[in-house]
């Protein structure tokens, strides 16, 4: 199956994600390839990017040695180090291959309806 996780390797494409977004949520794994935790949490990353539920979520990945300019921009200190984008703007941010914080504050910051968080039974507030 072909990945759902887009490999942003420079700046100018990191930029224009973002912007191509508009109001969607866009997720960035700054990741490293000798990063050992960065490994163990790339399977559960792309499952959940291939999720039904983040089908209007962005999801991505940076590698901080190829990619530089971005990870300075996003002052990116340790991998791996999720951040999340609503139109452009940093709304979230953690590092370390915490897999549930970051099913989580997607869940938060995807902007449906229905939170996740409370079983689908009740509305989240707006």
């Amino acid at each position: 199956a072909m990945s759902k996780v887009k490999h942003l390797s420079t700046k100018a494409e990191f930029d224009q994600c973002l912007q191509n977004a508009g109001q969607k949520l866009v997720v960035v794994d700054f990741t490293a390839s000798w990063c050992g935790p960065c490994k163990s949490i790339a399977p559960a990353y792309e499952a959940m990017a291939a999720h039904n539920d983040n089908a209007q979520v962005v999801f991505t990945k940076v590698d901080v040695d190829e990619n530089k300019e971005t990870a300075q921009a996003a002052g990116i200190k340790a991998m791996p180090t999720f951040h999340l984008y609503k139109a452009s703007r940093l709304v979230f941010s953690f590092s370390g291959a915490d897999i549930e914080q970051l099913r989580t504050a997607v869940a938060q910051h995807r902007g449906d309806a229905w939170s996740s968080l409370t079983g689908g039974n009740t509305l989240a507030a707006a």
